[in-house]
This record gives structure tokens, C-alpha cells and sequence, in this order.
């Protein structure tokens, strides 16, 4: 009875799209594993045809439809079908799977597959379909980033952003500490700076330490600016889950960023983490360039 409860709150159908290369075709096998239905490089134009088809109802697993640059991407096609369903009540929502360029190439590198696209060599045709992807993107309700992900940490990604939701079940928050110099992460919706804070890689007994480090993490959040900034974030964030949470946006992702993703931004989201869960709210903290070395 309580799974039953659970799945009222689960979208009933699950557009997935995204860069080739990026996960598509193990975010769908996930999902066929968690008992939803997956239609594979639909076009978009039978998107509600598929959905009378399989009769998608309050309740149950419903249906997964993978929409990719193979059958061309409609973005006005995709959102006449997403509008339609949401006017006869069926909740949609539609997951982007994303990842760097220097990534894609390599794992196409890897299984030596040719990219769909074909716009001259790789490089060209992953530019050419990022354009492509670039206002389907815009309209996705969640972002995941690859880059960084194993095949095996995608599924748990996957797993956990769409098995048992339960009726109360709270937004779930990240919280990713990176460095500027390697990149913004893809998948961020909100993203804080704190380079305005002193660098304790400036500090010779710090340096060689992370943010996780008592000493270094009493150097950060001792400053007074950091002190006020996690007073003033705290307040944002107070007022923002819930009203992201209103509008049916169950997976948020905050990012903090310093200059090499070690001390500072590492020290401040585990900080940032720490209240929220005092908050009640379910987080996890990652910090994706703290083990690239000082």
C-alpha cells in the first residue's frame, strides 16, 4: 500500500534525451529495471499516441520514451506533446543527459562507434548536435552531468532520482564543491563563487589538505565573510526549496566553486550541507576536483 502511495508522486511518463555518448542507454535500462516501460528513439510526434497506447495511469510505472538526434530533435514538437499530456493530467518529465566534449570523444574513441550525426569528423558532429540539443536542454526538468560518472555511478544517479517516491518525500538536494579551473559543472541550478575568501593554499601546513580537514575547515568558515555568506545562503535556500518543491521540482543541485575545487568551496558546501540536513532536508555532498591534487 505504501509503494502504491509512493508512485502517485512518480512522473507517468519520462522523456529522456541528451548528448550521444552522454548515458541515454543505460539511464533508460535503469529505469526498465525500475518496471517502467521504454520506448527507444521515438519520434517525438507519437509521443502521445504511445502514452494512449500503453494507457498511462495514476498509480503504476509508467512510460519511458528516449528522444535523441537520431529521429531529429522538434523541440516545438516535444513541448505541443509535453503541453497535451499535462492538459489531460498526466505528469511528464523530461531528464538531459549531458557531458563534456573531451568525454564524449573519448568514449566514442573507446567503443569506436560513429556519432549519428556525422557532421564531419567527431569533434564537428558533437558541436553540431550540441546546437542542436541546446533549447531541449533548456526545457529539461533535470540535468545530469556524466563527465565524472562511472556506468555504475549513472545507475545509482538514476536509482535514486527515480525509485520509491513516497507521498512526503522531500526535495533531494546536492551539493557539488569543484574548482573553476577545470570547469562548471553542467548540471548545476544554482552556483555560488567563493573566491572572494582567503586561499588556504597559500598556507604551507594547509596546502597538502583539503577541505575536510579540521585545520582547513577552521580556516574557511572562521572568516567572517564566510560566516555571513552561509548566514545569507541558508536564508536563500530557506526560501527557495520549498517553492521549488511547489512547483513539482524533486532534485535540485547547488554548486560551490573556489579556484582549484580543494579548500575553500570543499569546507563551505560540507558547511552547507550540514545545515540543510539540520533543516531536514535530504542532501548529499560531493566534491569532484578535491582529489585532483594541491
Amino acid at each position: 500500500m505504501e509503494a502504491e502511495r509512493g508512485l502517485a508522486d512518480a512522473p507517468q511518463v519520462i522523456v529522456v534525451t541528451g548528448m550521444s555518448g552522454a548515458g541515454k542507454s543505460t539511464a533508460a535500462n535503469v529505469l526498465e529495471d525500475l518496471e517502467y516501460t521504454v520506448i527507444d528513439n521515438l519520434p517525438p510526434r507519437l509521443i502521445g499516441e504511445a502514452v494512449a497506447h500503453h494507457q498511462v495511469v495514476e498509480g503504476r510505472k509508467g512510460l519511458v520514451v528516449v528522444v535523441d538526434a537520431r529521429g531529429g530533435v522538434p523541440v516545438e514538437v516535444i513541448q505541443g506533446a509535453i503541453d497535451d499530456l499535462e492538459r489531460q493530467g498526466v505528469r511528464t518529465l523530461v531528464l538531459f543527459l549531458d557531458a563534456e566534449d573531451a568525454a564524449i570523444i573519448r568514449r566514442y574513441e573507446e567503443n569506436r562507434r560513429p556519432h549519428p550525426l556525422r557532421r564531419g569528423n567527431l569533434a564537428e558532429s558533437i558541436a553540431a548536435e550540441r546546437e542542436l540539443m541546446a533549447a531541449l536542454r533548456d526545457l529539461a526538468d533535470v540535468v545530469i552531468d556524466t563527465t565524472d560518472l562511472n556506468v555504475h555511478q549513472l545507475r545509482d544517479r538514476i536509482t535514486d532520482q527515480f525509485s520509491g517516491v513516497g507521498p512526503e518525500r522531500p526535495m533531494r538536494v546536492s551539493v557539488t564543491s569543484f574548482g573553476f579551473k577545470h570547469g562548471i559543472p553542467r548540471d548545476t541550478d544554482l552556483l555560488f563563487d567563493v573566491r572572494f575568501l582567503p586561499n588556504p593554499h597559500w598556507i604551507p601546513e594547509l596546502r597538502p589538505h583539503t577541505g575536510t580537514h579540521p585545520d582547513v575547515a577552521r580556516y574557511v568558515l572562521s572568516n567572517p565573510d564566510a560566516d555571513e555568506f552561509l548566514r545569507r545562503v541558508s536564508d536563500l535556500l530557506t526560501f527557495l526549496i520549498p517553492r521549488f518543491k511547489s512547483e513539482h521540482k524533486s532534485y535540485l543541485a547547488i554548486g560551490v566553486g573556489c579556484t582549484g575545487g580543494r579548500h575553500r568551496s570543499v569546507a563551505l558546501a560540507e558547511e552547507i550541507g550540514r545545515r540543510l540536513r539540520e533543516e531536514g532536508v535530504d542532501v548529499v555532498v560531493r566534491h569532484r576536483d578535491a582529489e585532483r591534487g594541491p
